[in-house]
Formats: structure tokens, C-alpha cells, sequence
């Protein structure tokens, strides 16, 4: 970079080259190879361990998916939890299928139970009552979730209580969540207060921007908005652009340049790049699950999604736990899993990014070991197959389930 002109960017410009998947993967490309040189102060890379993960993801693929007929990695994998199709059951009360209707309220459970997905604390469980199965963790967040959209909780209107709207959120308190979610002293959620406040924010948003939510101001209204006269294709980051564009605001996280919040994005010394957005490095986590999850609504309704291979892998601790767990990641100092440690702290920050990164490239070993390429086996399949669920068998087998690494939540990241 050196001896490069120095690129003037506008606030809103550098705000809006960091909501790029491309920046996203090209800022954690750079630590990557900073961390394969040795100059990294948190991490040691072992590239051998890449074969040894790759094994594992394809093993552990091949188990969950002996068909070959792999789907997204999705919040409606979740929804699906103890084998149960919860879509199925509702399938009666919902708008007929196929229609614009039903659309938006299948995207407004799946943006609400997204955000409401950031790790619930490894005390908390949820007992669903249609069925008496006790879920914990991402399953047990999306099935509370599910059961309050059906009780209508989201929605303001007893009529249509299927829907979520910006009156029912903005109205939401931390009794009535915590009911929904059966938290409790003797039953705490993580990051209660934290989900509330992002809640509230969503309605907010949502009855500002009537020309994308529609006069409903329902999150079901980005279907409308990106499907706007008659079309019948989008990409996977038009959507994400979508999410981040006018989701943006619900972020509660104090990183912004100027007055242009940044969400999901934080700094790291080392990270280069133009103008303001130097040492910035984003990842936009809960958006780009938000997208992928968005991604079988639109298609259930006939549209094609392309480019689903431009989102990138998504940096939270199961796949992140499986590069630590399996070798591939080494802490320089072992002590530091004794810690507690802040999601902006710069061990966190370079921990994800050395995820998205190496993600890439273990996606490309799990698909030569299943004769597979980006067409039958895009990103989306290669985590659900996949790391996710790697990273999860391996912290079973050495913590009990228990991430590698101890990061304080605030309910809005992971």
C-alpha cells in the first residue's frame, strides 16, 4: 500500500464500502495472510489442520445429508428443530401459498427470530408446549420464536395476529419477551435487555419507511420492495443490501464514521484500506444470516435468488470453534480461553475475520471430498452440511457444547 494516493471518501461512501461482502472477505483476507506470516498477536495458523476440518465437515455431511440434498444454512433449520414441521402445522392459518401475503408473513417470522438469535446462554432452555420437547440454544431461540409469532405477539391487529408489525415491536417490553421465552432467574436468557431494545428499534424503522415496509410497516414489506414491478430475479446481496440499507438503523453499536452507523463492524489495527474506512473491519454477521435465512421465502414464491455464493461464511463461535478445535487456529496464549473477552476486543475481531477467510477456503476441500462444486454445493449448503454442525460435534466432545471462546453478549452480534 505504500506510496498509494490516499482515496478521499465521503462518510456515507466509506459507510457504504464496508457494507460490501467483497470488503468484508478482502479485510479478512488481510489478516489472514498477516497471521500465516507469524505477525499476528493472537493467532498461530496451521495449515495442515485444513485437511483434518475438511474431513470432519465432509463426514459430518455425509451423516446429516446421505442424500446428497443438502438445504441452506437457515433460521427454518431451526424452525424444523426435534424433526417437528412446525411450517406444515401453520400451513392451514397462513395466506395461501405461493402468494405475495404469505410471503411477507414467512419473511416477518424469519426477521424477528433472526434478530432475536444471538445466543441465549448456556442455562437457558425453552419447553414447547404443542409438543413437550425442551430445546436450548439456536433451536431453542427460534422455536420460542415461533411459538410467539403464532400467538401473535409480533402483530398489533387480534384479527391477522400471523404477522409482525411496527406498533406490536415498538410496544414490546422485557416482561413480555421473557414470558415468551420462559426466562427467568432460574432460567436466564443472555442479552434480554439487549433483544428488547433491538426490537424497538426495528419498529421504529419500519413505521419511518412506509416507501419499503408499506403502509403496514411490516418487515414483509422488503418482499414488495425488491420484487417491484413484477420482477422475477434478484441477487443474494441485493437482498443483503436490502437488510443493511434499511435495517441498518436497529444496530445498536456505537461504531459509525460521522453520523453513519456501522453495525457489525469494528476495528483492528492492522486492517489497511481507503480513506475513513482504514482499520476497519466488518462483518455484518446477523444481517447476512437475515439474508440467508430470506433466501426460501423468496424462492417458495417463485423468485430466483443468484449469486449466493458472493454472501461469505458467517464468523460466530461454531465455525469459528471449529478452527480452533480442530488445529487449524492456535491462541498464542492458552490462558486466554480462561477470559472473558468484549466482541470489539481485537483477539474477537481477528478471531472472526480469520473465520470468514478460512471458511472460503475449507469450503473448497469439503467440495472436492464430496465431488461437488459451487453450482451443487453452494455456501450456503457447505456450512449447513457442514461447519456449523463440525463445530458444534467438537465442542460437545471437549466443553460440553461450550464455545472456545468466552465473549460477553449483548444479545445484538452472536
Amino acid at each position: 500500500m505504500t506510496g498509494a494516493p490516499e482515496v478521499e471518501l465521503s462518510a456515507s461512501q466509506a459507510a457504504r464500502l464496508l457494507r460490501s461482502t467483497a470488503t468484508v472477505r478482502s479485510r479478512s483476507r488481510q489478516l489472514l495472510e498477516r497471521a500465516r506470516a507469524g505477525d499476528s498477536s493472537w493467532f498461530v495458523v496451521h495449515d495442515k489442520g485444513l485437511d483434518a476440518a475438511a474431513d470432519l465437515v465432509a463426514e459430518t455431511t455425509r451423516s446429516r445429508y446421505p442424500d446428497g440434498d443438502i438445504p441452506f444454512h437457515s433460521r427454518w433449520r431451526h424452525f424444523e428443530a426435534g424433526g417437528v414441521d412446525r411450517l406444515g402445522a401453520l400451513d392451514a392459518a397462513l395466506p395461501t401459498a405461493g402468494s405475495a401475503e404469505r410471503t411477507r408473513a414467512l419473511i416477518d417470522v424469519v426477521l424477528v427470530s433472526v434478530l432475536l438469535d444471538a445466543g441465549a446462554g448456556p442455562e437457558w432452555s425453552f419447553r414447547e408446549g404443542s409438543t413437550g420437547l425442551v430445546l436450548t440454544r439456536s433451536e431453542g431461540l427460534g422455536v420460542a420464536s415461533w411459538a410467539a409469532f403464532c400467538d401473535g405477539l409480533f402483530s398489533s391487529d387480534p384479527d391477522h395476529p400471523l404477522r409482525v408489525d411496527a406498533a406490536a415491536l415498538t410496544r414490546i417490553s422485557a416482561d413480555t419477551l421473557g414470558a415468551a421465552f420462559q426466562a427467568g432467574p432460574d432460567n436466564p436468557l443472555t442479552g434480554l435487555p439487549g433483544r428488547v431494545d433491538l426490537l424497538r428499534r426495528l419498529g421504529e424503522v419500519l413505521g419511518r419507511r412506509p416507501q419499503i415496509f408499506g403502509p403496514d410497516a411490516r418487515p414483509g414489506g422488503l418482499f414488495d420492495h425488491l420484487t417491484r414491478g413484477g420482477r422475477a430475479e434478484v441477487s443474494a446481496v441485493e437482498i443483503l443490501s436490502a437488510v443493511l440499507d434499511h435495517l441498518g438503523p436497529i444496530w445498536p453499536s456505537d461504531n459509525a464514521i460521522d453520523t453513519n452507523p456501522l453495525g457489525d463492524c469494528w476495528h483492528h489495527d492492522a486492517v489497511v484500506g481507503p480513506g475513513l474506512t482504514a482499520g476497519w473491519v466488518p462483518f455484518h454477521k446477523l444481517s447476512q444470516w437475515l439474508t440467508y435465512s430470506l433466501l426460501e421465502p423468496f424462492r417458495w414464491a417463485g423468485v430466483r435468488v443468484t449469486g449466493l455464493d458472493e454472501l461469505t461464511g458467517l464468523p460466530e463461535y461454531r465455525n469459528g470453534g471449529l478452527l480452533l478445535d480442530s488445529g487449524v487456529l492456535e491462541l498464542r496464549d492458552a490462558s486466554w480461553t480462561d477470559q472473558e473477552w468484549e466482541v470489539g476486543d481485537e483477539l474477537v475481531v481477528e478471531w472472526r475475520a480469520l473465520t470468514v477467510a478460512l471458511i472460503d477456503e475449507l469450503a473448497d476441500l469439503v467440495r472436492k471430498r464430496l465431488d461437488a462444486d459451487t453450482t451443487t454445493m453452494p455456501l450456503a449448503c457447505v456450512l449447513e452440511g457442514g461447519t456449523w454442525s463440525a463445530g458444534r460435534i467438537l465442542a460437545g466432545r471437549l466443553r460440553d457444547g461450550l464455545p472456545p471462546l468466552s465473549i460477553r453478549s449483548t444479545g445484538t452480534v452472536f
